[in-house]
Formats: C-alpha cells, structure tokens, sequence
C-alpha cells in the first residue's frame, strides 16, 4: 500500500480555501505558508511539493495582474 503524501493535507487545504475565496491567493496567505513550510521538510517525500520546491513566496513577486492593479 503507498504511503499517504505528508503534505497532501496543506495541498487540499490550498484548493478549498482558493475554491472558497474566489481565487484570490492574498486570502489564502497562511495555508500557502503552511504548504511551503511542510515542503520545506518533505520535499524528498511529496509529490504535492513539486510545484513549490523551487517557487517563492507571492509576496516577493512583482504584480503580474492583467489590469496592473490588484
């Protein structure tokens, strides 16, 4: 039987706050960090990290939204 992902509980916490919060990842901002923070020790372990290991946070990205304004 394969072993249940370490960080799938955060991964499905990220969906159902965005699905919740119409997508709109600043609401999101402390599972998103828990997410990072699981990665941060089971990346070796977690298939759901493998879109975060080499991400950085938002919060350090310039705004990339379409109208220029958030």
């Amino acid at each position: 039987m394969p072993q249940k992902d370490p960080c799938q509980k955060q991964a499905c916490a990220i969906q159902k706050c965005l699905q919740a919060n119409k997508y709109v990842e600043s609401v999101c901002a402390d599972v998103i960090k828990a997410m990072r923070r699981c990665c941060e020790t089971h990346a070796a372990n977690s298939i759901c990290c493998s879109g975060f290991k080499n991400s950085e946070p938002t919060e350090n990205k310039s705004s990339t939204h379409p109208s220029g304004m958030l």
